[in-house]
């Protein structure tokens, strides 16, 4: 136990970022991100479609819906495929 009774050296704690502290968006800001997201949407689809892929729309949806999780889960399957014998 440390004098004064705080064990923390007197600090409160608490977490860097809470959703309390994202403000609200605007509307500049959401036209940006919804234009980014369609952008490797259709960059996804149309690498998809190009080379064969028999679910081109499908990986399209999901890069536009959670690009940071499809869009290297395509490549790597995509980069597996293409290295694999007799593809």
């Amino acid at each position: 136990m440390v004098a004064g009774g705080q064990e923390d050296g007197g600090r409160d704690w608490r977490p860097a970022a809470t959703l309390h502290d994202v403000g609200p968006t605007s509307f500049p800001q959401l036209l940006i991100a919804v234009t980014i997201a369609g952008a490797i949407s259709m960059g996804t689809f149309a690498h998809a479609d190009r080379h064969g892929s028999t679910h081109a729309t499908a990986w399209g949806v999901g890069a536009f819906l959670a690009a940071g999780v499809v869009v290297p889960v395509y490549f790597i399957r995509y980069w597996l495929r293409k290295r694999r014998p007799g593809a």
